[in-house]
């Protein structure tokens, strides 16, 4: 029998701090400390919330009766820093000089990067992100956009798709590494991600909008007529981007994001409510059979995760058009903790090694 080892696990999150701890598989402790507009108001920038957020990390694992000795790694969700290629990283100074500088974007979950690392060097143990959320792999062919001053990004939900795409090999008895799949996060954003022998080659923008249409996000949208918009006066810069991304999908249509709430409508005999959620399944599929052509048609499965692959009617949707493709598994919910305990523990027992940052 390998070593017991134990993990501590955190995300931070815009309201909320996940905090974690797995002795090898066996979930030992699992909080998600709620945070308040009025405790978070205090402070102007995220990196203010360090004191705040630690302290309620080690009040958990205080109430818990968990030592910081008993720990051997600590594990968190990847900060807003350089793209990278999927795997395992040690947060050095590096990684961190990048999210404090404010280039690619500022989160919470950097913070937690921060606290992990110091908690690490201070207790002698690694402090690791996994597949982090700008997690880049894509081929050179999906990179171009059609616009020489514009380039394809790869920004997406890379640790849960990853997590998802590993479950379907332990399934179907296959290694990541061997294998031709499509993942699909179906959440407040959608991603469809081509997984190729290991690599997501091709994957939608799923933060900025392109893709399709999701809960919150416009998804791809009529170039000419965006662009009238854009100048017709009616809207700045950020309220646009907010069109895109906070005030696009459902919310645009329907004011709600909440699935939960359009099937009720639909039950009820809203018109509008079935043709809009028909048509983001529409999408979400039409987005499937492209990935597909991505990997020449050669498809090993199709795996569903996020939230709303909860929902059997909306699966149903998908599926009467997809099923023709490839085997189809559900894995719902976001799965983040899991995946970071998951992908620790794989670099503890010397299943996958750490990569090293790129360097500027």
């Amino acid at each position: 029998m390998g070593k017991d080892y134990r993990i501590l696990i955190t995300n931070g999150g815009s309201t909320s701090t996940k905090i974690a701890v797995r002795e090898n598989d066996n979930i030992l402790l699992s909080v998600s400390v709620k945070h308040t507009t009025k405790e978070l108001e205090q402070y102007q920038t995220v990196w203010e919330q360090y004191d705040y957020r630690k302290q309620a990390i080690l009040k958990v694992l205080k109430e818990a009766d968990i030592t910081l000795e008993s720990l051997d790694a600590l594990v968190t969700r990847g900060g807003n820093m350089r793209a990278v290629e999927g795997g395992i990283y040690e947060i050095g100074e590096e990684m961190l000089e990048d999210m404090k500088s404010g280039i690619y974007g500022s989160h919470p979950c950097s913070v937690c990067n921060q606290i992990a690392y110091d908690m690490g060097k201070e207790l002698g143990i690694p402090a690791l992100v996994v597949d982090p959320p700008m997690t880049d792999e894509l081929c050179s062919e999906a990179r171009f956009s059609g616009c020489a001053a514009i380039q394809r990004i790869s920004s997406f939900h890379a640790l849960n798709q990853k997590a998802t795409a590993r479950k379907i090999c332990a399934e179907i008895g296959k290694a990541y590494e061997e294998t031709d799949m499509i993942v699909v996060h179906l959440g407040g954003g959608i991603s469809v991600g081509a997984h190729r022998k290991g690599r997501v080659v091709d994957v939608n923008n799923a933060l900025d909008g392109d893709g399709p249409f999701s809960p919150e996000r416009s998804g791809d949208l009529p170039v000419g007529a965006l662009i009238r918009l854009c100048y017709s006066g009616q809207y700045t810069c950020q309220e646009m981007l907010r069109q895109i991304n906070g005030r696009g999908g459902l919310v645009s249509y329907l004011g709600t994001a909440d699935c939960l709430e359009v099937e009720r409508r639909i039950k009820e005999g809203d018109e509008l409510a079935e043709a809009v959620y028909r048509a983001m399944a529409y999408q979400v599929a039409k987005s499937i059979g492209g990935a597909a052509a991505v990997l020449s048609g050669h498809v090993e499965a199709i795996a569903f995760t996020g939230s709303l692959a909860y929902s059997d009617y909306f699966m149903g949707l998908i599926t009467e058009r997809i099923g023709f493709i490839a085997p189809v598994y559900l894995y719902p919910g976001e799965n983040e903790m899991e995946a970071l305990g998951d992908g620790c523990l794989r670099y503890l027992n010397g299943q996958e090694a750490k990569k090293v940052y790129p360097k500027h």
